[in-house]
């Protein structure tokens, strides 16, 4: 399965605006850009109900592309209310380009002229279309690329959230692989550097944030006129481990340690009762008395060992029902499946189940103790805990 190993996000306001109407989230698996527009500062409003949205988390249901699309619409009608009802935000908007990390692709929802890339060998595509007008005259063959690039209406879009009290929203799936780099972004930085040099910097950067810093410094050398907001993921493959071959039970509630325990006196059976064999006649002889003693010697070991071998497989298989939250040896959070111990010769009562995309070290103290406190939990409740996490939304 498919996470997001790492990410940067920052936005600018760019040399020539006083404000910043731009705004970023970036929350592993789910992130965004808007960039917000009207009088009053009314876009910065407008753009930060989009981040207000994305950080109640998505729906419960539908694919990927629904619960992002119904997450965009409900912030247009947020939007859109406000807009209506206090004259000061009237003609207020936003666009929006949001991506979500699934199992196997990356979806989108996209609305406005904002942009999301894909860069993947070296190799950089765009994997949105604008709503604008002069992306529109190039669809119909009016306008070339270079064209559009120096038109006086190319900041003219035909899309937004907020004038409308409904929207439409276009979403796509992407097929996504190990390695694969993802950019959103904001007109100020595509208005400000060409699609090849972009790719060179993502290319020649070290680290993401070493590239998020060149793109914004390079669109502001190149004369800044808008403010410019940048977002970074990578991809990375990460196996899921079950711990064994059986499927994952869900919603199996925890068992207390005194349930374990009870199921422990209840897979080791009382120790059989010794009584003397009744002779019989066709009765080979008996052995020798040195042997006899020996026989006798082995049978109590050999009953504690049938009985520990026992007890361990009853412990085992109670702990199957059992998760906890700890951190792997890549800082980062995970979801364990068993006990948060060591069994004899030094066997861990515990499996890896699921990685998350949260590094610990980026949790508050307090907060990162009581996560990663080893308490048990059922499955249902470790996955629901890690994914609130990975969209900000714990508050324990």
């Amino acid at each position: 399965m498919l996470r997001a190993a790492d990410s940067f996000s920052k936005s600018d306001t760019g040399r020539q605006r006083r404000s910043n109407e731009d705004r970023a989230f970036a929350r592993a698996p789910l992130f965004a850009v808007a960039d917000g527009m009207g009088g009053a500062r009314a876009g910065e409003v407008a753009s930060a109900i989009v981040v207000d949205t994305f950080s109640e988390g998505l729906p419960e249901t539908g694919s990927d592309e629904e619960r992002l699309a119904a997450a965009v619409r409900e912030a247009n009608a947020r939007i859109h209310t406000r807009a209506v009802s206090e004259a000061e935000r009237a003609g207020m908007g936003t666009t929006v380009t949001a991506a979500y990390v699934g199992e196997d692709g990356v979806a989108l929802a996209h609305v406005g002229d904002s942009r999301a890339y894909r860069l993947r060998d070296g190799q950089l595509e765009r994997l949105t279309d604008d709503h604008s007008l002069v992306a529109e005259l190039v669809r119909r063959g009016k306008l070339t690329e270079e064209e559009a690039e120096e038109h006086p209406q190319k900041s003219v879009i035909t899309r937004a959230l907020g004038p409308e009290g409904s929207v439409e929203v276009d979403t796509r799936t992407y097929r996504a692989r190990d390695g694969d780099l993802f950019l959103l972004c904001s007109d100020g930085l595509t208005g400000m550097v060409a699609e090849e040099r972009i790719a060179e910097l993502l290319s020649g950067a070290g680290s993401l944030r070493a590239a998020g810093q060149a793109l914004i410094r390079e669109a502001n050398d190149n004369g800044g006129r808008d403010n410019i907001t940048v977002v970074l993921f990578r991809l990375e493959q990460v196996e899921e481990a079950t711990g064994d071959d059986r499927p994952t039970q869900i919603g199996v509630p925890a068992p207390s340690p005194e349930q374990i325990e009870e199921a422990r006196a209840r897979a080791a059976p009382p120790p059989p009762r010794r009584t003397a064999p009744l002779p019989r006649r066709d009765s080979p002889p008996a052995p020798p008395r040195r042997e006899r003693r020996r026989i006798r010697g082995l049978v109590p070991a050999l009953v504690t060992l049938a009985i520990l071998a026992i007890v361990v497989a009853g412990v085992w298989v109670g702990t199957r029902g059992v998760y906890f939250l700890g951190v792997d040896d890549r800082g980062f959070v995970t979801i364990y499946q068993g006990l948060p111990y060591e069994g004899p010769g030094g066997v861990d009562l515990y499996s890896r189940a699921y990685v998350s995309g949260v590094p610990a070290a980026d949790l508050p103290p307090r907060r990162r103790r009581a996560l990663l406190d080893h308490r048990l939990r059922s499955q249902r409740d470790a996955a629901d805990l890690v994914r609130k996490l990975e969209l900000g939304q714990v508050t324990e």
